[in-house]
């Protein structure tokens, strides 16, 4: 079996998430176990970092991973989803896992998949996990794929737990409020391992800290010498020591701040804890600043392509695109073109509200125009559908097609109109979807 035909098998006989959503996730661990089992339970030979979080959690683990390449030690990288290829989701120091190594694991374990049926994601992190060992890693940084308790890659016992934040995200599966997210997202704290949280809220602070009570990582309390349960956004590292270990990094939008805070808290962590690790500040400033170069993270605030200005974002649901919201008014540039979708499972109307907007006042010098496209998955919003819910949540936004809003349903047709339409000086921004981004990527690569 070849590569192509390997991932012929794995999508036709597994459906990942993105291509039919819900029906793809299996919750529980069981299947996961089966498959370790079966190869000889690889989880038990890894020193990991396991990340979790409604957001933020794919940057967080490339930045960990950056600096512990910096600092010296083979790393491996699992995270998800990709937006081009899917050796994106295993790397060894930055470097994707080989095509024909997909086709040996596949090749070499079908009868066995066959048997189990596990998942797409279960039978990744199988593959992940079994890679990493084959390469012999020092240390893996592990991205959970949804919520924490019940995600296959939950059956790792880290060296340190990290949740970068809790938001209103994937609630069929998780639970309706932040303190049910909570929950599921804590249910990767273990006994006696140390965990990081990123952001508090008054809503899931409890959950945290009853959790790291049970996990006997809480000591007398959060005050304590024995504590190992940190909060970064309380820790002063970032603020108050920001010229020395802090520096400038590849990673530009505005949410940054809060994933650079967590992954400098997280590595102090592992430095405090664990011996066999030392972290040095000239290893931070090198991860931080070069983590897209030696991760391969694509997707965050990235610069595809200058003159226009062209821009992509990997954030997909309020909680994210918020501050890429921020950070679109903020643009400088005389015209914004921004070509946007979602899939049907996100908070689109609460996005919608906070996206910039046109005044009436302002028809004779728009600022921001709105290209609606589908992102290419069967759980994308089509343009259409976009279109009429922008008017109906902004009824007093100006209709001034094809100036103003348009839709088109093709991505590749989206990006050709709004290179067409941009001048030098404005600038054009894609995202509201990892898959229109991945779209974006392919599309500017040529």
């Amino acid at each position: 079996m070849n590569y192509s035909e390997a991932i012929t098998y794995l999508y036709s006989s597994r459906p990942p998430f993105h291509m039919v959503g819900g029906a793809a996730y299996k919750p529980g661990l069981e299947n996961t176990l089966r498959l370790m089992a079966h190869l000889g339970n690889p989880h038990e030979k890894l020193r990991a970092v396991h990340v979790a979080g409604t957001n933020g959690k794919g940057s967080t683990s490339h930045l960990i991973a950056a600096v512990l390449q910096a600092a010296g030690y083979k790393v491996g990288l699992y995270t998800s989803p990709h937006l081009v290829s899917l050796t994106e989701r295993i790397r060894v120091n930055g470097t994707p896992i080989p095509e024909e190594e997909v086709a040996r694991f596949i090749t070499e374990n079908k009868a066995f998949l066959d048997e189990t049926q596990p998942s797409f994601f279960e039978t990744m992190t199988a593959m992940a996990f079994a890679y990493f060992v084959s390469q012999q890693v020092d240390i893996a940084v592990v991205e959970v794929g949804l919520g924490g308790r019940l995600d296959s890659t939950n059956v790792l016992t880290p060296l340190l737990s990290v949740i970068t934040n809790i938001g209103m995200d994937h609630t069929e599966f998780l639970g309706n409020t932040l303190t049910k997210i909570a929950r599921e997202k804590a249910g990767i704290m273990k006994p006696h391992v140390p965990c990081v949280i990123g952001e508090t809220h008054p809503q899931t602070m409890n959950v945290f800290l009853d959790r790291a009570r049970e996990c006997d990582i809480l000591g007398d309390g959060p005050e304590t010498t024995d504590c190992r349960l940190w909060f970064a956004d309380q820790c002063g590292y970032m603020r108050t020591r920001r010229l020395r270990e802090a520096p400038e990094s590849e990673l530009r939008g505005l949410y940054q701040g809060h994933n650079l805070q967590t992954a400098y808290v997280a590595l102090k962590a592992i430095s405090y804890q664990h011996s066999a690790f030392s972290i040095q500040p000239s290893a931070i400033r090198k991860g931080f600043a070069h983590v897209c170069s030696m991760t391969g993270l694509r997707g965050r605030w990235e610069t595809l392509r200058e003159k226009p200005l062209v821009l992509c974002d990997t954030g997909h649901n309020s909680h994210g695109l918020q501050y890429v919201a921020r950070q679109l008014k903020e643009l400088p540039h005389p015209h914004v073109w921004i070509v946007f979708g979602m899939v049907n499972d996100k908070d689109t109307d609460v996005v919608m509200r906070l996206m910039p907007t046109n005044l009436k006042s302002q028809i004779s010098n728009l600022k921001y125009h709105y290209i609606f496209t589908t992102p290419n998955t069967s759980r994308a919003r089509t343009a259409e559908e976009m279109l009429t819910l922008w008017h109906q949540i902004h009824p007093e936004s100006p209709v001034l097609s094809p100036e103003g809003e348009i839709a088109l349903d093709k991505p590749q047709d989206a990006f050709a109109y709004a290179l067409d339409h941009a001048a030098p000086e404005d600038a054009i921004f894609i995202g509201g979807s990892n898959y229109l981004v991945g779209d974006a990527l392919s599309y500017f690569a040529h």
